[in-house]
């Protein structure tokens, strides 16, 4: 297996970001899993501003609970910095807005990326974002 860097991870991210259902993101975690990388996902929805802070909170929950971090302050901070990173590049579309969508988490060896994949709007008149963020650990 080649050697995987941090575009081929921030790649896996945005990937499980965008899937349409929970099967299709457990069906792909398998399959990345298998190529040793390790990812989790979560949905997230609310205000953005008011939110910020639970996205980066239920980003590192989830990062722990599917084995992607252990319990380091190291790996807890570099979720948490990648999540922060994605969340600023999306902020001007998002704030003041309701947001809904995923978050997507992918490491391997020491690469670790956090892609959001949000609807930004009221109703159905949403624009669409995704803010990407790289952490080595």
């Amino acid at each position: 297996m080649k050697n995987l860097g941090s575009k081929e991870i921030a790649s896996v991210a945005i990937q499980l970001a965008i899937t349409s259902d929970r099967q299709q993101e457990k069906r792909m975690q398998a399959e990345f899993l298998k190529m040793g990388i390790r990812t989790a996902a979560v949905d997230y929805g609310g205000e953005f501003i008011n939110s910020m802070m639970k996205i980066v909170e239920r980003s590192v929950v989830s990062a722990k609970r599917e084995g992607v971090i252990g319990d380091t302050h190291v790996e807890e901070g570099a979720i948490a910095g990648a999540t922060r990173e994605a969340l600023s590049q999306i902020m001007s579309k998002a704030m003041g807005l309701n947001v809904g969508g995923k978050i997507g988490i992918a490491r391997y060896n020491d690469h670790i990326s956090v892609a959001i994949f949000f609807g930004i709007g009221l109703l159905h008149l949403n624009e669409v974002a995704i803010g990407l963020g790289h952490r080595v650990v």
